[in-house]
């Protein structure tokens, strides 16, 4: 098949949109990435700088608290809400972008990548890290080499948190030997495993050990965010895939940069991002020739990621079958967000218990607690793990009482399905929304529908 508007939005972007044209073509698409960042600005989200502080605080008044400081448990209490509520002021952000954006495919690149990075905020008082994360380390990567990408994950606060990077310590590093610590290999085999080569690449347990034994040094605390502690850093010479590396001091963390320079520029590693993206935006199990091209051309490029987007939306597999994927649970409340068309001003007006009624508390009954995978591995893409009878029923339930607290005046149900859907509406579709009784049910069936609830 050839480009299509509907599919460009529906598959690629954040859906249709009453007031915002679908992109005419491909070079649309990828305009959007090469554009100023203007979603960003419009609708920013709080920053590590923000976030850490109040950590501090937290912890601090926590133990003041603990020691019978009536005041200090006030305080905390305090802390706590604002805290929560910088987290839900990112998920109204995010959401705001794809509703708003020109097309969205950046801002579903973004939940793509934050995704295959995924992290979890171990602490409630840290519940919009995960959104930082992915706003410093991931958002300004999106179009440039994986391997940039690859070096600021690494070297997040956030990531390094997740997977207790800094409590790994070489074995004879002069901190390792004084206080008797060791090795965790948590960051070590998830950069191989999952960022980077997949599983079943070939790499042994020894090269995910080795991996470990480099990246010792890579630590963080919360006054201090990233740095490199040359004290906890193995004092050895690794080999991971066959390429040694050395060195001492800082040496040692321009040794760790070269490491992943070199396994981002892997065949390996080409070929599992592609099958990640293929199998994220076309289909569970996308046509090896589409992730054929789109691995040719990452490595083409010494993987450049917009090259291997560009492959993506050039090649007719990314335009057949539509509906082959089915539309997760936070990008299914974006685009029908989008669909409904509300103003900016809607959503950034609403008070916490309505972000919790219409976006957060939806979310995790639909099976996507926003901002907490189960693990590393971040969400699953197949359908089934999706179309399960309770999600299923939240989504209705959404669709039915919800668009009418975004936009109290509902559209005719029978524009709205084509403002939705446009050449996608099926007959049952169609007809559902011809024969509705009323604004609130015609449009809560269009949203339930199977039709919308694809890609």
């Amino acid at each position: 098949m050839s480009f299509s508007p509907t599919l460009a939005a529906i598959r690629f972007g954040s859906g249709l949109s009453p007031a915002i044209a679908p992109p005419k073509d491909a070079t649309t698409l990828l305009g959007e990435l090469s554009a100023p960042d203007a979603m960003a600005k419009a609708f920013p989200v709080v920053s590590s700088d923000v976030i850490w502080p109040l950590a501090i605080l937290s912890y601090e008044t926590n133990r003041q608290a603990k020691a019978g400081d009536a005041d200090a448990r006030a305080m905390l209490k305090t802390v706590r809400k604002e805290a929560r509520r910088n987290g839900e002021l990112g998920l109204v952000s995010l959401v705001q972008r794809g509703v708003q954006a020109r097309n969205g495919f950046r801002e579903r690149l973004q939940g793509f990548w934050s995704g295959h990075f995924s992290v979890v905020a171990k602490d409630g008082v840290l519940a919009a890290l995960p959104t930082a994360f992915a706003e410093e380390a991931i958002r300004p990567h999106l179009s440039g080499r994986f391997s940039d990408m690859l070096k600021a994950v690494a070297t997040h606060p956030a990531m390094l948190a997740y997977l207790n990077q800094n409590t790994s310590y070489g074995p004879h590093s002069p901190a390792g030997e004084r206080l008797h610590r060791g090795l965790n290999e948590n960051l070590g085999r998830e950069i191989m495993e999952l960022h980077t080569l997949g599983v079943g690449a070939p790499y042994t347990q020894t090269d995910v050990r080795q991996m470990a034994y480099l990246l010792t040094g890579l630590t963080y605390t919360p006054r201090r965010g990233f740095f490199f502690n040359a004290r906890m850093a193995e004092q050895m010479t690794e080999k991971i895939l066959g390429k040694s590396y050395g060195g001492r001091g800082e040496e040692k963390l321009a040794q760790i940069y070269r490491a992943l320079d070199d396994i981002s520029t892997r065949p390996e590693t080409a070929h599992h991002l592609s099958l990640q993206l293929a199998t994220h935006f076309v289909a569970d199990q996308p046509d090896p020739a589409l992730v054929g091209a789109m691995k040719d051309a990452y490595m083409a490029t010494g993987g450049s990621l917009w090259a291997t987007y560009q492959a993506m939306l050039a090649h007719p597999a990314a335009w057949a079958k539509p509906g082959a994927k089915v539309r997760q649970p936070f990008d299914y409340l974006v685009a029908s967000i989008r669909a409904l068309g509300p103003k900016p001003e809607v959503l950034a007006g609403l008070d916490a218990k309505q972000v919790r009624r219409l976006l957060l508390y939806p979310l995790s009954a639909m099976g996507q607690k926003f901002q907490s995978p189960a693990g590393p591995n971040g969400w699953p893409e197949a359908a089934a793990a999706w179309i399960q009878p309770q999600f299923l029923a939240a989504r209705v339930d959404w669709a039915m009482y919800a668009p009418v607290q975004i936009t109290p005046d509902l559209p005719d149900p029978r524009a709205f399905v084509k403002t939705a859907l446009a050449d996608l509406a099926g007959p049952a579709t169609l007809s559902a929304s011809q024969r509705a009784e009323s604004p609130r049910e015609g449009v809560g069936l269009v949203l339930a529908s199977n039709d919308f609830n694809r890609r």
